[in-house]
């Protein structure tokens, strides 16, 4: 049976690539390991991956690549959020599916490259966990979009059909989100935009020091959350963005990351690959 590939290095994935046919159908699976919602992902299409037998040469290949350690092949295939999914073919893609969106992800597949051998009768595979509704980012350990099951009977307004929160618990709420959200990696950045595609220059300058030194950070694009946009000023006293926390505390923008580093090269030595 086929299984979902790893590739760890740029110099690796294009010679990958071309030593597939061209009519093999590619499944790139774009992730990040501080992200939640890409665990289910990985276990959607390695179930997926299960359903193909290995054949000579592959009919379909399942490549998975971590979006922030090989920033120049997520650029390559615009990735603006984690868990998304490429389908590609003749070197042309043919779907993209951003979000944990499992049951698409499947569709998209069988569509492409025919039902696996291990599929139902109804076409479904019966070891492929089940869907999640991509929903706005509810889990703070994922700082992209986040998922979780549908409420049955919910009423609009309501989760789980309990009454809606009044403005002092919602605030409540979003700051206790906020609490997790801002420790959801060792280096956190929320900025306008995503590395790949920053949205003001101040991301762009702050994304341009993290890269140069090698920093391992996790991110969230502020533009795609109005709630944390806004929630996020007050919680950290700070009102503008880029910002920049490490260790769960602010640092604070640019400017104030451009100090900290004219005073000590070294302050953000400790998060580097390199080291």
């Amino acid at each position: 049976m086929s299984t979902l590939l790893e590739i760890t290095s740029e110099e690796s994935f294009g010679p990958h690539l071309s030593s597939l046919p061209p009519n093999t159908l590619i499944v790139l699976y774009f992730h990040a390991p501080w992200a939640a919602p890409c665990a289910q992902m990985r276990a959607v299409l390695s179930a997926l991956a299960s359903q193909y037998p290995v054949t000579t040469p592959p009919t379909v290949s399942f490549i998975s690549v971590n979006a922030e350690e090989l920033p120049d092949i997520s650029e390559e295939y615009d990735v603006t959020a984690v868990p998304y999914v490429v389908l590609l073919r003749n070197g042309q893609v043919l779907e993209t599916i951003s979000g944990s969106e499992a049951t698409r992800v499947r569709d998209a597949v069988e569509r492409y490259a025919g039902a696996g051998a291990g599929s139902t009768a109804n076409g479904t595979a019966s070891t492929i966990p089940p869907a999640l509704a991509a929903v706005p980012r509810e889990d703070a350990n994922a700082p992209t979009t986040a998922t979780q099951a549908p409420v049955a009977g919910a009423a609009p307004g309501t989760i789980g059909g309990a009454p809606p929160l009044t403005a002092e618990q919602s605030k409540e709420a979003l700051f206790a989100r906020l609490a997790e959200l801002v420790k959801a990696a060792p280096v956190m950045l929320f900025m306008k935009g995503t590395p790949s595609a920053p949205q003001c220059g101040f991301s762009r300058q702050l994304v341009g020091i993290l890269r140069e030194r090698s920093v391992k950070y996790g991110f969230f694009n502020i533009l795609a959350d109005e709630d944390v946009r806004q929630g996020l000023k007050e919680f950290a006293d700070w009102p503008t963005f880029p910002q920049l926390w490490v260790g769960g505390e602010l640092v604070g923008g640019l400017d104030i990351v451009k100090e900290e580093l004219e005073n000590d090269p070294d302050f953000l030595g400790s998060f580097s690959v390199n080291k």
